[in-house]
């Protein structure tokens, strides 16, 4: 399994960026589609962005399309979402997760390793 750790979240004006990173301090994530998902309080765990394995087809949800650019490099074992132009409604805990399939799911059920999320909160 891969151990999945993400950083990088915080507190940021709405307009601004951040950039989180997941690593894996476990088996290599090269074979894996990874995904981010965010949870905010009384809400479910919502798809964010995915890729696959070897970075060649990404997706995204609808709300972060165009704002949002989810990139991996392999060689660093790390996943990174480059966020900008945030809004107070991408407030959440933002999760890394990885699966052994090639192509990425948006389906939080598609992901057997989690990470443990980081807190993003965008104030107006």
């Amino acid at each position: 399994q891969v151990q999945l750790v993400e950083s990088g979240g915080g507190l940021v004006q709405a307009g601004g960026s951040l950039r989180l990173s997941c690593a894996s301090s476990g088996r290599a994530i090269s074979n894996y589609a990874m995904g981010w998902f965010r949870q905010s309080p009384g809400k479910e765990r919502e798809f964010v962005a995915g890729i696959s394995w070897y970075g060649g087809r990404t997706g995204y949800a609808d709300s972060v399309k165009g704002r949002f650019t989810i990139s991996r490099d392999n060689t660093k074992n790390t996943v990174t979402l480059q966020m900008n132009s945030l809004q107070p409604e991408d407030t959440a805990v933002y999760y890394c997760a990885a699966q052994t399939l090639r192509n990425f799911c948006s389906s939080s059920d598609c992901y057997d390793n989690w990470g443990q999320g980081t807190q993003v909160t965008v104030s107006s």
